[in-house]
């Protein structure tokens, strides 16, 4: 297509052509070979359109030019076919030649140069570029192949690359020359491999890789152990910085080697600059995509886009808190300036990194706080009635009276309840605590107020145990219970459905099944979760999408980290069930090595003596199911066997069918099962008084939450209860895995963290927060799908502190302004709508 020999980059209509003819052309290119390769070209070239119209006022005739280049691509990528694709190509080729004719006759008003050379984005008044809207793909140096290694790191606009956190550092700012190297330091050598060579050790099946880099001062040879694929990088004539500790060899200070444990390969290209000679960022990477991309990249954007990256808090926020301007931050997490605390870069805590997390945090408590304002302004269709029948029966049948804990929450959720607005709960409290029974009352008021219920739980082995503990009650009651899982035959699914629809079932209990689309409730009311971290504020949307307002009930069986009640659960209010039922005595826990097993066996049979009865829990992951599985089912012939041959041994696993499971757990409940050997399908919900003494192998693989919940299983009568703790790892020294990016993994470390602080308490809340701290944010809350907040630069672990001070701000922030309707809000409102509109499901604020 033809252009301007010197095209003026300071008149935007034509800098509009050229942002639009650019991808265009793109996809045309090569008898149209690129066209799959071009996404979302309907919605940018819309965006280009109405913002030029925007800026100033055309001819009517090049006014329609510029709505019929828009309505080529209204429909490009939902109803076109490639052929049909490649025909409105062409036309809108045709299009663009004519505009570009036209162009020398326009004489727009003068206006403020857009800033950088003109690359397609999207513009608005002012002519700044909108960077959550622009396709990272359109980037100088991404093509198509780029686009598709940058979106596997979750990067797919301008935006999202710019805040694509560095996840360590490294300081080359000082690089020693090799005549200048002293053995027992750490240094940093930039220079060229002038040979390789690859040994192994047999007798200790170690790979050492051995090479020679020479700089200008002479050569050293580095040392890689145990990475054999590096042969294949690290060839003779490439040049590369190395980072590791400097040794003495046999021939003492004249012979020495480096230990290597960070590399990168140099190109000797213009940018090395941005490698060497400063402190350098290093990030995740993916096959394709290094380090070094990223930073050419960033450095490129930053060059680019820095004066587009748009502020978005509030002056009176960044002056309160000292935080800096968000353009300056942006540069400074990805090139920090010289003499930057490494330490403090690390741990992401420098006044860049708190600036970004901040943020962050404050769109989400935002809100969280206007879903919750929300939330307590809707009117709920129905009312519950608090004085229903059932409730006194339901006292009559229990062979227990509620605590006063108990008594309270439950007041609590009734007072929810029978008011005008829907209810949204938070209920947690310890292992043992009695959450189950409270629930129940909730339950029991619903339905016998003429609404169903709705009882999920995080697996199916839960949903059948709690089918046949709550199903005898509910009869006796009068209410009938249908139990809904993925299994089962499709007749008698299909039937369940019907009473569900129609309002005969009046309870349903199951996993997330109960939420899919082809599951209908005649009138459903109240929603009950037992799922501790695994139902946040995310997921509840899923309910509203299916047009329902039910009363939400949350229940944790492990207590939750303030941190996490004010993310996950940022809207809901909290109820804790804060004391035991009367007469529980804390468990005592024992951590035992493989070598101590004959203790832990004695005790067991003592217990069995008494006439107790014990649990053997073995770890069962996803990833290594069949192996685990068997190892359980041999634990449990072995311990048959060789160890109780005159106790009766049963074994429980989620593979089992419903019916045997049921017919295991009525033994062990009537105390003909002694022993059970299960996998963690206990870790909820069992309640068998008469347990005392519980066996957990490989402690080491479970979370400490996993594990104060399954020796909450135990302990539940009168009796002194044990849980016994076999750790693998204490029979062998912590052994370190060197990657290549030179981390050292000590597979024991936080295992010992774990088991250590399972001993030391009984205390939920005190566990909760310890995994938390332990483990780190995305392993304790587990997959992402369950509702968890993604963060780019906050750590919920790390940022406590932003994170109280972003509730406070928000709370604030939306005294002052209800709606967020003052024009100094309007950017902060639009950025916190396009992160959580959707799915926090904020309809009236929008």
């Amino acid at each position: 297509m033809p252009r301007p020999d010197s095209p003026d980059p300071h008149d935007p209509f034509q800098a509009f052509l050229q942002r639009v003819t650019r991808p265009i052309e793109f996809a045309s290119r090569d008898a149209y070979a690129h066209l799959k390769a071009v996404r979302n070209l309907d919605r940018f070239v819309s965006e280009q359109v109405i913002g030029a119209l925007g800026e100033r006022v055309y001819s009517q005739s090049l006014e329609t030019e510029l709505l019929s280049l828009r309505n080529l691509f209204v429909d490009f990528h939902t109803r076109l076919s490639p052929i049909e694709q490649q025909d409105r190509l062409s036309q809108a080729l045709g299009l663009l030649r004519r505009l570009q004719e036209k162009q020398h006759k326009i004489n727009p008003p003068d206006t403020s140069p857009s800033k950088g050379r003109s690359v397609p984005g999207l513009v608005r008044s002012g002519s700044t570029r909108v960077l959550w809207d622009l396709p990272i793909q359109f980037a100088k140096g991404v093509g198509p192949h780029r686009t598709m290694l940058l979106e596997r790191l979750g990067i797919h606009t301008i935006e999202q690359a710019l805040w694509t956190l560095p996840w360590r550092y490294e300081d080359r700012s000082v690089v020693t020359p090799v005549n200048k190297l002293v053995p027992g330091s750490m240094h940093i050598i930039c220079g060229v491999i002038v040979c390789a060579e690859a040994t192994r050790a047999g007798s200790r099946r170690l790979s050492i890789l051995d090479v020679a880099v020479e700089d200008t001062t002479g050569t050293v040879r580095a040392v890689f152990f145990n990475q054999p694929y590096l042969e294949d990088v690290l060839k003779r004539g490439v040049r590369i910085i190395v980072a590791g500790r400097v040794v003495a060899g046999r021939g003492g200070w004249m012979d020495v080697r480096l230990e290597a444990t960070q590399f990168e390969v140099l190109s000797g290209a213009e940018d090395e600059l941005l490698h060497v000679g400063r402190i350098v960022p290093i990030y995740h990477e993916t096959k394709g995509w290094t380090s070094r991309h990223m930073r050419v990249l960033i450095h490129g954007l930053l060059a680019e886009y820095e004066t587009d990256v748009e502020e978005v808090l509030p002056l009176s926020v960044r002056a309160r808190h000292r935080l800096p301007p968000i353009s300056v931050a942006i540069r400074q997490v990805h090139f920090p300036p010289p003499k930057t605390d490494l330490p403090a870069l690390d741990r992401g805590t420098t006044a860049a990194h708190r600036r970004l997390a901040f943020e962050e945090l404050f769109l989400l408590q935002a809100a969280l706080v206007l879903r919750q304002r929300e939330t307590k302004e809707e009117l709920k269709p129905f009312r519950f009635n608090p004085n229903v029948a059932q409730l006194n029966q339901l006292a009559q049948l229990l062979p227990f009276t509620l605590t006063s804990a108990q008594e309270r929450v439950f007041r609590e959720i009734q007072a929810d309840m029978v008011t005008s607005r829907p209810m949204n709960r938070l209920m947690q409290g310890d292992v043992g605590s009695g959450k189950t029974v409270v629930a129940l009352h909730a339950l029991v008021m619903a339905c016998g107020s003429g609404y169903q219920t709705a009882l999920m739980v995080p697996t199916e082995i839960l949903a059948e145990q709690h089918y046949l503990n709550l199903q005898p009650l509910l009869q006796a009651l009068g209410l009938n219970t249908v139990l809904l899982t993925s299994g089962g035959k499709t007749k008698a699914r299909n039937g369940k459905l019907k009473q569900l629809a129609s309002g005969v079932a009046q309870v349903a209990i199951g996993t997330h099944a109960l939420i899919q689309k082809k599951v209908q409730f005649a009138k459903l009311g109240l929603v009950i979760v037992d799922e501790q971290h695994k139902f946040g504020v995310l997921q509840r949307k899923s309910l509203l999408d299916k047009g329902y307002r039910p009363d939400v009930l949350v229940m944790t069986a492990t207590p939750i980290p303030r941190t996490l009640a004010m993310t996950v659960w940022g809207d809901l209010d909290v109820s804790v069930i804060d004391m035991l039922p009367p007469g529980r005595k804390p468990v005592r826990t024992l951590l035992y090595s493989e070598g101590q097993r004959h203790k832990a066996w004695q005790l067991v049979r003592d217990e069995l003596k008494a006439g107790h009865q014990a649990y053997i829990v073995y770890p069962l992951v996803e990833e290594s199911e069949k192996t685990d599985l068997k190892a359980a089912i041999q634990g449990a012939e072995h311990l048959q066997r060789d160890v109780f041959p005159e106790a009766r041994v049963g074994l429980l696993h989620g593979r089992l069918k419903t019916a045997e499971k049921e017919r295991t757990m009525a033994a062990l409940k009537a105390g003909t099962i002694q022993v059970l050997v299960a996998t963690t399908v206990i870790e909820v919900g069992v309640d068998v008084p008469n347990a005392t003494v519980m066996v957990i192998e490989h402690a080491e693989r479970f979370g400490l939450a996993q594990l104060h919940q399954l020796r909450g299983r135990v302990g539940r009568g009168a009796h002194q209860s044990l849980c016994l703790l076999m750790a693998s790892y204490l029979a062998r020294e912590a052994r370190e895995r060197v990657g290549r990016d030179g981390r050292r993994e000590q597979n024991a470390s936080h295992a010992q963290q774990r088991l250590g602080a399972l001993v030391n308490s009984n205390d939920g809340f005190v566990i909760a927060e310890e995994d938390l701290r332990i483990r780190g944010p995305g392993e304790f809350l587990g997959l992402r799908q369950w509702g968890v907040p993604e963060f780019r630069a906050a750590n919920l672990v790390r940022d406590t502190d932003l994170l109280e001070q972003a509730r406070h701000e928000a709370y604030t922030l939306l005294e002052q302004d209800h709606g967020l309707t003052m024009p100094q809000h309007q950017a902060f409102k639009t950025a916190m709508l396009r992160r959580w509109h959707a799915k926090l499901a904020l309809g009236d604020v929008s």
